[in-house]
């Protein structure tokens, strides 16, 4: 199987979720807690490129999250739309990325359902 690397807060139950699937299957992750280390642009431009990289899949907005925190730094969706400007909000405010982040080899999916993890598996 191609290597699996979780961008995982384990303060949030959808990545606990995720992580507790492979897991459960036996799949070996590497976990990277990004809130602890924080993703570099070239980290943040291969997730985008990854979870929009196939049709019907996620557009670079998916990976900000629009919560509570966002609302306080009173930021506006509508301006985090485009690969550019979510990379670059999300290397200034890396606790606004969305999780978890899954990659099996090149793809990566936001497993939000934890299930969506499946989607890369087998």
């Amino acid at each position: 199987m191609a290597d699996i690397v979780v961008y995982h807060n384990p303060a949030c139950s959808k990545s606990r979720g995720a992580v507790a699937i492979l897991e459960e299957r036996g799949d070996a992750a590497e976990i990277v807690e990004y809130l602890k280390t924080n993703p570099s642009r070239a980290d943040l431009e291969r997730i985008v490129d990854a979870i929009t990289s196939v049709p019907g899949s996620d557009e670079p907005a998916a990976l900000v999250r629009k919560d509570k925190r966002f609302g306080e730094l009173g930021l506006a969706a509508g301006d985090y739309v485009t690969k550019e400007q979510v990379v670059a909000l999300l290397l200034e405010h890396p606790e606004l990325m969305e999780r978890p982040v899954v990659f099996v080899g090149d793809r990566a999916v936001i497993a939000r359902p934890s299930e969506r993890v499946l989607e890369l598996l087998d």
